[in-house]
């Protein structure tokens, strides 16, 4: 009989438990693996920044700590060796922080969905996101201007005052300093605020230019001057009148300009005005050798002449009237003359009222009750003649029917250019410089007003009056000449600094050149610098000498 046998028992497949662990173990890497990706997906990607701050790896508030932390850092700000810091929070600097990081967030997703990098993540096949995201921020640009102008107020400096020197009648510059550029510092400010590291900035500075000396400084100068002569300038028996005008500018200098002269024979330029404010037509070689006696020699007959023939009609008194109403009308308010000027001892001669004048009252230089003038009329004058020749203003405007043209002024202009005393102010000016002037003397006065035209360009009126008492009644003109010439010395050094005359000329002669030089019975045997008759040439008052 056979023995019945019982089926073996087995255990747990072995390759089973091996496979279920190894699902397992999958399952646990995998698991593993999806947190430690889920970790990173919560930080930014490696190769992210924001405004240049490299903020990969990191979570967004640690993120967002460091972007904040870099630019709310001071601006620091070097005014030449002086730190300055600038707190961004003061000129009202912020970040967008939420779309900055927006932005950075975004470019980390661009890889797909979250298991697809996930996938990407297992497979090794990541895609480094190498990015940067621009910084957004802004401030208030007035307020840094406001800062800058704050720190230009305590570290600019400005240049030193203008100068002079009397020993050589030379006014001179200040100091050039420096300042802030705002423009530029602006600038370099915006750029260092708006990155984070390297946030300092050396402020640009403009050299200032030097300071050209304003005319004040000459007037300094001149009273100066005449100071350490002994001269007093506003004194009760010596006085000074100045009229000085830039005709680049149009500023002016007047010292005691107002002063009441007697106008000797600076009345002729008052006579010229006239003279071709009434002449309408091209002046003839009589209308010529008139007025060129008038100017040029102070002819006084030929002055007379011209007043009582051309202006008056035949009647002196007309014309006198004619010349005064004339230079009032233009604004030389103290300035007139009443009766004809003298051609002979003991002349006996009717007169004109004066009219009402307002000179300055507190000086009296004892001026001729007939023929007044003020160094500010004579440079009024002046300045209208001048602003007609080259501006077509001037006697143009104040007589606006065609009683003047650009012409005529140009001639007066030529006329009285070829007035060669070389001495007053024509001897505080280089030889050969053009001077359009006309001067005057008698008793205790002498004066000469007139336009210097200097190479550079920088023409201006000069008038200058001087009284002094004398027990003689007749003025010291080896004292009050050279005084005359070196204030126009001071006056061409402060318009031509480049060609500054530093001491007196040494070529001027004992007293003023005469226009003509004639023998003992009166007849002319040179022609200094009158031209001859038909030979004067109001376009080119030089011309007959070649």
């Amino acid at each position: 009989m056979s023995r019945l046998v019982k089926p073996r028992r087995r255990g747990p497949p072995i390759l089973f438990l091996l496979s279920l662990m190894m699902i397992l173990a999958a399952l646990g890497l995998l698991v593993i693996q999806l947190l430690t990706f889920s970790g990173r997906e919560s930080r930014l990607p490696a190769g992210i920044s924001v405004g240049n701050v490299r903020v990969g790896g990191l979570d967004l508030s640690q993120a967002r700590a460091a972007v904040e932390e870099a630019y709310t850092a001071p601006v620091t700000l070097y005014y030449q060796n002086n730190p300055i810091n600038l707190n961004p929070d003061a000129v009202g600097f912020r970040l967008s922080t939420d779309a900055m990081f927006a932005a950075a967030t975004a470019a980390g997703e661009a890889g797909g969905g979250f298991w697809e990098r996930f996938a990407r993540y297992l497979l090794g096949q990541e895609e480094t996101t190498v990015r940067d995201i621009p910084l957004l921020a802004d401030y208030q640009s007035t307020a840094l201007r406001n800062e800058l102008e704050d720190i230009a107020r305590r570290y600019d400096q400005p240049g030193s005052g203008s100068g002079y020197d009397v020993p050589t009648l030379t006014t001179f510059a200040g100091g050039a300093g420096f300042e802030m550029d705002l423009t530029a510092a602006m600038t370099a400010i915006d750029s260092a605020l708006r990155r984070p590291d390297n946030r300092a900035v050396e402020l640009p500075l403009s050299q200032g230019s030097s300071t050209r000396p304003g005319l004040a400084t000459l007037r300094d100068l001149i009273i100066d001057y005449l100071n350490t002569r002994g001269f007093i300038y506003d004194g009760q028996t010596s006085i000074a009148s100045i009229y000085i005008q830039d005709l680049t500018t149009g500023e002016e200098i007047n010292i005691l300009g107002d002063v009441a002269f007697t106008a000797a024979s600076t009345a002729k330029l008052g006579i010229l005005i006239d003279y071709f404010r009434v002449l309408e037509r091209d002046p003839n070689d009589d209308d010529a050798f008139l007025m060129a006696n008038s100017i040029l020699c102070s002819s006084n007959s030929a002055s007379n002449r011209i007043m009582e023939v051309m202006l008056g009609g035949n009647d002196i008194l007309r014309g006198l009237q004619s010349v005064t109403d004339t230079q009032q009308f233009l604004g030389a308010r103290n300035t007139y003359i009443t009766a004809p000027f003298i051609e002979i001892v003991g002349q006996q001669f009717n007169y004109n009222a004066a009219p009402a004048t307002s000179p300055n009252a507190a000086y009296n230089t004892e001026p001729d009750f007939f023929n007044q003038t003020s160094a500010e009329d004579q440079g009024i004058l002046f300045s209208l003649i001048y602003d007609c020749a080259y501006h077509g203003t001037g006697l143009m405007s104040a007589y606006p029917n065609g009683e003047f043209t650009q012409q005529e002024c140009s001639r007066m202009l030529e006329l009285m250019s070829g007035l060669q005393l070389n001495r007053l102010l024509q001897g505080g000016i280089p030889a050969g410089t053009r001077i359009a002037h006309k001067n005057g003397w008698v008793g205790e006065i002498t004066g000469n007003a007139g336009i210097v035209f200097p190479p550079n360009g920088s023409n201006y009126i000069i008038s200058v009056f001087m009284w002094e008492k004398t027990d003689s009644g007749f003025q010291n003109y080896i004292r009050l000449w050279p005084l005359i010439e070196d204030i126009s010395r001071a006056t061409w050094n402060y318009f031509v600094p480049e060609q500054a005359l530093l001491t007196p000329r040494a070529d001027l002669p004992n007293t003023a050149d005469e226009c003509v030089l004639r023998d003992q019975a009166g007849n002319i045997t040179e022609y200094r610098y009158l031209p001859p008759y038909g030979e004067v040439n109001l376009d080119d008052i030089d011309g007959w000498r070649n």
